[in-house]
């Protein structure tokens, strides 16, 4: 017979001992450890962390990325993935209403002009593109170059209509079968914005020979309700510690020298460097997952960050599906780098590809 008292102890070491078990427990299938390769050629992929160059100082000048876009044309990429909203997500969202109207606001190109233009409407427009993709010819002419360019923008793909445009001799960018005015000057304004997706991803795929960039980002997580004002401090009291002050100082220091000579190059090597993974973790997401509000802001912040880099990496993946063997460039804002690369790391069909001598 157990007395209660000693009942109690066996209940609460049982207890303890799961959750020894529970804080212990390592799944038997660990993809990361497994040494088995995939028949044929890897798929290989280069994660480029970018400042987000909007934010860069005025001095800025979009020939400032040309070091890097040299680089990164000699890795020889078959495939050029950005951070960004694809029509076919963003389409899905505007029907949701108010429940993600604030990100369509947002972070979604808005195709309603192009597909007047064209007759098509966003899911019309992608499988367009797809189909003239699986027949285009080796050679196209200019005028099936500015039709792809308007079916892209019906799609909700500006980044692979600026692609398209890139590719066109500077002549030939003009309005033409439905390309209208209005939608050539939105093309060519896009040739110099002041973006990573444009400058960067967009002129990548054109110089490499590539026909678009896939777009992988993904802002539908919606979590709960919460006090945006108090969640807004909570997040903001948890970034203020001191890596992140060591973050910005570092920023601040590569940012007054963008302009001399491989000022951008600087920063986007000291943006891939192994080190600043560990960095960015302790001043950002480490330092919410201890953020001590009792509706724990923090840790729903997590959870946004989390489940936004695994959908992200998701789609890469769908990409790198479509054609094994394929040598994918990913670019992203630094802060997604490490995520997307512990991510990717736990896949037999993706092999990572060090992109610090690419950058030297």
């Amino acid at each position: 017979m157990i007395l209660p008292f000693a009942a109690a102890l066996l209940s609460v070491a049982a207890a303890s001992s799961g959750m020894v078990s529970a804080q212990t427990y390592q799944p038997s299938f660990r993809p990361d450890e497994l040494e088995d390769r995939p028949a044929g050629r890897p798929n290989e992929v280069l994660v480029v962390g970018s400042p987000h160059l909007s934010n860069l100082p005025n001095s800025f000048t979009p020939e400032m990325v040309e070091p890097i876009l040299q680089r990164l044309v000699k890795w020889r990429p078959t495939a050029v993935v950005s951070e960004n909203i694809s029509g076919l997500h963003c389409d899905a969202m505007r029907r949701q209403g108010e429940r993600h109207a604030e990100a369509v606001e947002a972070y979604c190109y808005d195709p309603a002009a192009a597909g007047r233009a064209i007759g098509l409407d966003v899911t019309a427009a992608n499988a367009e593109a797809e189909r003239m993709l699986a027949n285009w010819p080796t050679m196209p002419s200019a005028a099936q170059r500015r039709r792809l360019a308007l079916v892209f923008l019906a799609a909700g793909e500006p980044a692979s209509a600026t692609v398209q445009w890139f590719r066109l001799p500077a002549a030939e960018r003009r309005a033409d079968q439905g390309l209208t005015d209005e939608l050539g000057a939105f093309l060519q304004a896009q040739l110099t914005r002041k973006s990573e997706t444009e400058l960067i991803a967009a002129q990548l795929a054109a110089r490499s020979g590539l026909e678009r960039v896939w777009s992988v980002d993904d802002q539908s997580f919606v979590g709960a309700p919460v006090d945006e004002k108090a969640y807004g401090e909570a997040i903001e009291s948890a970034w203020d510690n001191p890596a992140t002050k060591a973050r910005i100082a570092a920023d601040q220091a590569l940012h007054a020298k963008i302009g001399q000579p491989n000022g951008l190059l600087h920063i986007y090597r000291a943006l891939n460097a192994p080190s600043l993974a560990a960095l960015a973790y302790e001043s950002d997401w480490g330092a919410a997952l201890t953020e001590p509000s009792e509706q724990a802001y923090g840790r729903r912040y997590v959870a946004y960050w989390e489940t936004r880099n695994l959908r992200m990496v998701a789609n890469i993946r769908e990409v790198l599906g479509r054609d094994p063997g394929t040598r994918l460039v990913a670019i992203v804002g630094a802060s997604h780098k490490a995520y997307y690369e512990a991510y990717l790391n736990q896949m037999r069909d993706v092999t990572l590809v060090d992109v610090s001598p690419v950058l030297q």
